[in-house]
């Protein structure tokens, strides 16, 4: 059968088979079933580690519930964009509640966390504005910075000298009308937290728009109310961006912040403007999840002590496990193909950790990534380690 460009299959097939010489080439696995602390792939039960469901809260049977009894009233889509007519009434009920859980005075949802930067920093800043962005940021910061045309500057990951000497730099050079300084709340491939209070600082000295992705610190860090909470900087932080999909446990994205700069993100931008809405099933039962957080820290909890017992199992049995400060756990291999090895046997052994290597993590740092979750049990965690210390074994990395 003729493909319709020559060019075009070329480049692919070249590519692609660059890729898998490389031990770069990612297979994914369909999971059969729910995302839930043991899942099935290809007819195997597996112990999961490699969800972002770090609450457990996509499989709750509460918000299930919720989920179906909304459906039969709303239907299962929004039917339109939100500046049309897709905004429902649980629509402003979600942002009323994810501005109290942000402690902002408004908030705006989105389709996903990808688009929030999407959309939030190319309404604010233009080709005559700078962006300084730490060097580990999420793709989808970096995408939504390239949006913008401003000027990106990169600072060496957390570090505060550096980011000083930019900002110096930058507002004094009178070569842009804004600068604003951006950075993930929690860095989700090493699972180390921002120096919140010294970027703060630093953004009061030479007057930066700030603005955090918290995708990774919702649920989790704060008592579960985030990164900027966790270090009490609600009134210090301009952007305050947030998944729904991972702690939260569903779908989409929220900015939260002042009103007049939530007001303005209705009118500018893109993904609001031109997306449909998130679907009323998935909004009710983020509005309850939300809720749940607020009411109680138990799940955070239970998260917390599941990744600390985790974190001290591999360190004891002499992994590599970086500098994590969060449940996120790295086991650093190093060589991808090394990396890839060692995350299929884990896999034949029974444990779901997918290797993470380049272009996600730079060359020469390919790790397996751990991520616990409030719903696995001491069980489940102690034959994990069991798992990971025959194949670590076996392949020489410990």
């Amino acid at each position: 059968m003729k493909t319709l460009s020559n060019v075009l299959n070329t480049f692919v097939n070249k590519n692609l088979q660059q890729l898998r010489d490389q031990g770069l080439y990612n297979e994914i696995d369909p999971v059969e079933g729910a995302n839930g602390p043991i899942i099935q792939v290809r007819g195997k039960k597996l112990i999961n580690l490699s969800s972002n469901n770090y609450l457990g809260l996509a499989t709750n049977p509460e918000l299930k519930e919720i989920a179906k009894k909304t459906i039969d009233v709303y239907g299962v889509g929004a039917g339109a964009v939100r500046t049309i007519n897709g905004t429902l009434d649980l629509h402003v009920k979600l942002e009323e509640k994810l501005a109290e859980f942000k402690g902002t005075e408004a908030a705006i949802s989105y389709q996903s966390g990808f688009n929030c930067n999407m959309a939030a920093i190319s309404a604010v800043m233009d080709k005559n504005d700078a962006i300084l962005s730490d060097q580990l940021n999420h793709a989808s910061i970096i995408d939504g910075c390239r949006l913008s045309r401003a000027k990106i500057i990169a600072y060496n990951h957390s570090d505060m000298e550096d980011l000083h000497k930019k900002a110096k730099e930058a507002t004094e050079s009178g070569l842009y009308n804004k600068v604003m300084v951006i950075t993930d709340g929690v860095f989700s491939m090493d699972g180390d937290i921002a120096k919140l209070p010294e970027i703060v600082e630093i953004a009061k000295e030479f007057d930066l728009i700030t603005y955090v992705d918290d995708a990774h610190g919702t649920g989790v860090t704060g008592k579960g109310k985030g990164t900027v909470k966790h270090f009490g900087l609600q009134n210090d932080i301009d952007f305050q961006i947030g998944t729904l999909s991972k702690a939260i446990g569903v779908v989409g994205g929220y900015v939260a912040g002042k009103k007049n700069l939530i007001d303005w993100l209705k009118v500018r931008s893109r993904p609001f403007l031109f997306s449909t809405a998130l679907p009323p099933g998935d909004v009710a039962a983020i509005t309850r999840a939300v809720q749940m957080l607020i009411d109680s820290t138990e799940l955070c909890d239970k998260l917390w002590e599941n990744g600390n017992y985790l974190k001290a199992g591999l360190k004891r049995l002499g992994f590599n496990i970086g500098h994590s400060e969060t449940p996120i756990t790295p086991c650093i291999i190093g060589d991808e193909k090394l990396t890839q090895q060692f995350s299929s046997r884990l896999i034949e052994e029974g444990v779901y950790a997918k290797a993470i290597v380049f272009p996600t993590v730079p060359k020469g740092t390919g790790r397996v990534r751990n991520m616990p979750t409030a719903a696995h049990t001491k069980e489940m965690l102690d034959n994990a380690l069991a798992i990971y210390e025959r194949v670590g074994k076996e392949l020489d990395v410990i």
